[in-house]
């Protein structure tokens, strides 16, 4: 298995598992939301730097993203849970 896709579809199963969006691990990174997709459908060749800032923005041990595993990716389409936002009183 071509390593960008062991790694992406690790991040896509733990960032879902953690209850996690793209857009809240884009922020906790500091990147595009778009770059995210991008990595969790291995076509970035990350840098140990972005390695630990996934790591770190989804609560796992770098290592966790590199493990192979017998548990699937979820399919593409499969969404974290939504989170409510605070609604803004009007003025």
């Amino acid at each position: 298995m071509d390593i960008r896709s062991l790694f992406g579809g690790n991040m896509r199963r733990l960032r879902l598992a953690a209850g996690l969006s793209q857009d809240a691990v884009a922020v906790k990174m500091g990147v595009d939301r778009a770059h995210v997709s991008s990595m969790e459908r291995g076509q970035q060749n990350i840098t140990l730097a972005i390695l630990h800032l996934a790591a770190q923005a989804i609560g796992v041990k770098p290592a966790a993203l590199l493990e192979q595993s017998d548990e699937p990716a979820p399919p593409v389409g499969t969404k974290a849970p939504r989170t409510r936002r605070a609604v803004r009183p009007r003025q």
